[in-house]
């Protein structure tokens, strides 16, 4: 199993099976439609297509998640999740890092995402790891509270 060290602790490792249901109760509480336990053992189940990383401690208490799709030559960033209280302590730049290194095996050469275009510290993160902004795509996102955001779309080349 592959294991990418993380700060506060913690470290970055392939998701499995027994996550799904704290997965599903973390993205719950970040997204308006979260996903459900069922989607989540779904992308596990299928780590070439979908390879899922959980940013957790020594007893498997997850601080965070990342879901990347991959077709072809291209990834797409499809959530990325650090909870409430491990926020601001690099656990969402060593998730990317996990993915970015493991992607180096595949044929991935460029990764997309959306993003909220008001999620400051998020654009950001992903402005230092190359990413840039090609589109947008308006009354993307509904909110916590059921309004629409704009999200941005990103991309990033993979060297």
């Amino acid at each position: 199993m592959k294991i990418w060290m993380a700060p506060a602790g913690l470290h970055v490792e392939p998701g499995i099976m027994a996550d799904a249901k704290h997965l599903a109760r973390l993205h719950g509480s970040a997204f308006f439609h979260g996903w459900s336990e069922a989607d989540l053992g779904a992308y596990i189940a299928t780590p070439d297509k979908t390879p899922l990383y959980v940013a957790c401690d020594a007893r498997r208490r997850i601080a965070g998640f990342m879901v990347l799709q991959v077709a072809g030559d291209e990834a797409e960033l499809l959530s990325i999740i650090v909870a409430p209280k491990w926020r601001a302590r690099g656990l969402g730049a060593a998730l990317l890092r996990a993915g970015f290194d493991d992607l180096q095996t595949t044929p991935v050469e460029r990764m997309f995402l959306e993003v909220d275009e008001a999620n400051g510290s998020a654009i950001a993160l992903y402005r230092r790891f190359g990413f840039k902004e090609v589109g947008k795509r308006e009354g993307y996102y509904p909110l916590k509270d059921g309004t629409p955001a704009t999200a941005l779309v990103m991309r990033c080349e993979l060297d």
